[in-house]
């Protein structure tokens, strides 16, 4: 958590892990209301409320967010990580063929957290057992997966929209992660997605 004085009001920013989804927002807001704290702000893993912490308060939050599958981050590496995670979730979902703009997934990341990305990339892997690489490629896969299912755009759109230099760059990684080619995924059923911080490599 860190305290910061805003407008002449003291506000708290509490960081969580797992809040991946529009839903995450408003059930983690709703929660949050409901113990009567004041949320002036809230997006993808992080909420600004009005007002300080004692230990009760924040042992309501962590019960109440373990509760909904989230978790209070306290630790300073785990927010990092954390931090690392929201911009890579924003890399693959909120910029359509970024990479085709000549932007490194690494400078987009070290634009984004302002900390040298070997430092960044060394802790990731230590705590995550997988590089920060893999990650990104594990987690535009989860995406392709979700567009192939909607079935809106082609594998082709698809490939664009994630960044990727060629509609066979996107099948081989596909085939590779999952085990199916994407006309093979595409034709079966069920939920195949993964929450987020559990997306490792097999």
């Amino acid at each position: 958590m860190e305290i910061t004085d805003d407008i002449k009001r003291v506000t708290t920013k509490i960081l969580i892990k797992n809040m991946v989804c529009s839903r995450c927002i408003k059930v983690v807001r709703e929660e949050f209301e409901k113990i009567g704290l004041d949320v002036r702000s809230i997006i993808l893993g992080e909420v600004v409320i009005n007002g300080t912490l004692n230990e009760e308060l924040t042992e309501k939050i962590r019960t109440v967010l373990e509760e909904n599958g989230f978790e209070l981050i306290e630790d300073k590496r785990a927010k990092l990580i954390e931090k690392i995670k929201l911009v890579i979730l924003e890399l693959v979902r909120n910029n359509d063929g970024i990479s085709q703009t000549g932007i490194k997934d690494s400078d987009y990341i070290v634009d984004k957290i302002g900390l040298d990305y070997h430092y960044l990339s060394t802790l990731f892997s230590s705590v995550e057992n997988i590089t920060i690489e893999q990650y990104i490629i594990l987690q535009r896969i989860e995406f392709a997966k979700e567009l192939l299912k909607y079935g809106e755009l082609t594998l082709s759109e698809i490939s664009y929209k994630l960044g990727y230099s060629s509609v066979q760059h996107l099948s081989n990684q596909f085939k590779k992660v999952t085990g199916l080619t994407a006309s093979q995924f595409k034709n079966m059923t069920g939920n195949f997605r993964k929450p987020l911080d559990h997306l490792k490599e097999n």
